[in-house]
């Protein structure tokens, strides 16, 4: 009975004319109180990593350590090397550490000319920002897909390099430099 008497008295108390306003201000700054907190908390949070099972040799005899002649599978940039060439696992979007790039013959005019080196093109793809406003990735197919890949040459070039991914090779379509104009006869 005692707690009604004193739920009574507060509510009458809260809710009479300006305290509301009040009550109101207060349980909108608990509430993003709380939303800060969830939001910091789900921001800091590390990532559930699935354990990689070991490389063993399923004979019947349940020997499970790897044989000599085993070897790890090479991992590419979306999987494993095996599953890549199998034709089971197909890498799509921008391969950074490709098994080859490939240079277009306009890319080595335009790198002719402006004084970039295939090193400075590998560090570019490797560490370059993608300029999605200036990339072309509307085309269904993977292989016609082509990434604006945007960074600073060891020289301190401010470059745009456009490469087009496929299966896991990149090709160089051009090389453009966003910091000088350059005299170049490129077709």
């Amino acid at each position: 009975m005692a707690y009604r008497n004193y739920f009574a008295i507060l509510g009458n108390y809260l809710f009479c004319g300006m305290n509301r306003k009040k009550l109101l201000a207060i349980a909108l700054l608990v509430v993003m109180a709380l939303a800060a907190l969830l939001i910091k908390q789900c921001n800091t949070s590390t990532p559930a990593v699935k354990p990689v099972a070991p490389v063993t040799n399923d004979s019947p005899g349940g020997n499970t350590k790897r044989e000599s002649n085993d070897k790890p599978k090479q991992k590419t940039a979306g999987g494993n090397q095996a599953q890549a060439n199998s034709g089971g696992y197909k890498p799509h979007g921008l391969i950074r550490n490709p098994a080859q790039i490939n240079y277009s013959k306009h890319a080595r005019c335009r790198m002719d000319c402006r004084h970039i080196s295939e090193q400075e093109v590998r560090q570019i793809l490797l560490e370059g920002k993608i300029n999605y406003a200036k990339s072309d990735l509307k085309q269904k197919d993977d292989c016609k897909k082509k990434y604006a890949v945007e960074g600073y040459t060891k020289d301190n070039q401010h470059v745009r390099m456009i490469f087009a991914p496929c299966s896991d090779e990149v090709t160089v379509v051009t090389v453009i430099d966003l910091g000088k104009e350059w005299i170049c006869d490129c077709e």
